[in-house]
């Protein structure tokens, strides 16, 4: 039994330091007693889009824990690797998790440092977590722990959540107190999966519920999993059975999920950014796939630049992401959807989260086009984001060698004019062309005859929900969390100013809350 009460003790923290920020999860339970790392391991190989530089596998068996982490994609595996595998984590009971960076350093060894699952323990109390998200306030939770426990050590955000909650369980004695006393003392977005030290599976979600993550199981019962995305539940055969509520803590028992709201919240704000870009088309956010979602978006444009659509020839998607939005303006527009763009399969790397030196190289080698299809003509093309403007710009500049007469950029999300605090790595306003610029701009610097955004009007009626319900920050700059807002608009007025940001935000830039607890 845990002693909250117990007025003075030492402790040691055991968790690898660097960055890390977890963008899938996935994790199961079996209450037959079987290996749940196929489970695993299928799960994140559903989720292999969510995070391209590295990934890592935890189970628990018999009060062991066990971690396999490694650079790059999950990878595929014949039978004498997964017979290995399964000897080296065995149990019933595991978590999996695959990430790109979006806090700390990007260098190689920063990345292996930080690659979840993360652990730590506290005078034999353990646990493990799998995080999707990002905490604005990390550096304030930093402060506060180190402060009251001189022992702590941080290196990422998933270190933030694990010791912090581990310190919360140590202190209350049981888990509901402890994620309560989290949510209500981290801002930021954070979908956590987590195992404690006697292998009970766990998961719960920030109070605006901002990340995906869902819980489903096996049919004959006997297994329960969460997952960022439904369709690791349909690579594994399970049952989608629900997805958690902002500021719900889900435990898992041999008689099911057992559902606690801790904290309520009266605005939701799921993030917008899954529906144009994050999530794969074939998975479930509500009750309704991704892909119907953005076949709307198509038509929304349609309607939104209906004489453009009427100086159009054919159009063209940016794979694989605007194959959806091509599909809707196709079918509202009755234009040929021409399938002369394609994306070379195994070059994998999502664009705008590589790394400078990487960007350009990477861009012009992934997409394809077919010249002859596009000569003289007029052609609409479907993207679902600028962020940047590399990947637009470079492609407009193959339409032209091509001969294409003129190019109309459709983009399914609105301008983005802000950074995100919340687990996507765009954080700074210099490197989001939005920010700096209008649309018309924009298509001149990119070399497009137009730049068509949907409306935001538009892209929150698609969804489903109404504008409340999601977090469109990084298009109206308006963010949900208070203390994400202040770092925003701080930096904001230094930027508007010529002060050249040097990092991240959220890791540079110090609040006038912070200040003031400095000067106290």
């Amino acid at each position: 039994m845990l002693k909250a009460d117990k007025p003075h003790f030492s402790f040691t923290f055991h968790c690898k330091k660097g960055p890390s920020i977890g963008c899938g999860v996935f994790s199961a339970i079996s209450f037959k007693g079987e290996a749940v790392l196929p489970y695993i391991y299928w799960g994140l190989r559903a989720q292999n889009h969510r995070g391209h530089q590295s990934h890592g596998f935890l189970t628990y068996d018999n009060g062991r824990v066990y971690i396999h982490k490694k650079l790059g994609l999950v990878p595929k595996l014949g039978a004498s690797s997964i017979q290995r595998w399964l000897k080296q984590l065995p149990g019933h009971v595991g978590l999996g998790n695959v990430r790109y960076t979006t806090s700390g350093k990007s260098d190689e060894a920063s990345i292996i440092q930080g690659t979840q699952p993360a652990t730590a323990s506290i005078n034999g109390l353990k646990l493990a977590i799998s995080f999707n998200g990002n905490i604005a306030n990390a550096m304030v939770i930093k402060k506060e722990l180190s402060q009251r426990f001189p022992g702590f050590s941080y290196g990422c955000d998933s270190d933030i959540i694990c010791q912090k909650l581990l310190l919360e369980f140590y202190r209350n004695g049981n888990l509901p107190d402890a994620v309560k006393a989290c949510m209500q003392s981290l801002d930021g977005a954070f979908s956590v999966s987590g195992i404690t030290g006697t292998g009970e599976l766990f998961a719960f979600k920030d109070p605006h519920g901002i990340k995906p993550l869902c819980a489903g199981h096996s049919p004959d019962g006997a297994t329960y999993a969460f997952s960022s995305e439904t369709v690791s539940l349909d690579m594994n055969g399970f049952i989608r059975d629900f997805e958690l509520e902002p500021g719900e803590l889900v435990k898992v028992s041999k008689e099911g999920f057992e559902r606690i709201q801790l904290v309520k919240n009266p605005r939701k704000a799921f993030c917008a950014f899954e529906y144009a870009y994050f999530a794969r088309p074939d998975s479930r956010i509500d009750g309704k796939y991704v892909y119907e979602i953005r076949e709307d978006f198509g038509r929304n444009l349609v309607k939104e630049y209906s004489e453009i659509v009427k100086d159009a020839d054919i159009i063209l998607s940016v794979p694989e992401t605007g194959d959806d939005s091509a599909m809707g303006v196709h079918e509202a527009s009755g234009l040929r959807w021409e399938r002369a763009s394609r994306r070379h399969r195994y070059v994998t790397e999502r664009a705008f989260i590589l790394l400078n030196n990487e960007r350009f190289s990477t861009i012009d080698r992934k997409v394809n086009i077919l010249g002859s299809k596009v000569q003289g003509k007029r052609v609409i093309v479907t993207e679902d984001s600028i962020v940047r403007g590399d990947t637009t710009k470079i492609i407009i500049e193959k339409l032209r060698r091509a001969g294409a007469q003129k190019v109309y950029m459709f983009v399914t999300f609105p301008r983005i004019i802000g950074p995100c605090f919340y687990g996507i790595d765009m954080a700074t306003y210099g490197q989001l062309i939005g920010s700096r610029h209008n649309a018309e701009e924009i298509a001149k610097i990119i070399g497009a005859d137009a730049v068509c955004y949907q409306s935001i009007e538009g892209l929150v009626r698609a969804t489903g929900h109404t504008r409340n319900e999601l977090c469109l920050a990084c298009v109206t700059g308006e963010y949900p969390t208070p203390y994400a807002q202040k770092l925003a608009d701080e930096m904001r007025e230094k930027f508007l100013k010529g002060y050249e940001e040097k990092g991240r935000i959220y890791e540079t830039c110090e609040s006038s809350q912070m200040r003031s607890d400095k000067a106290n």
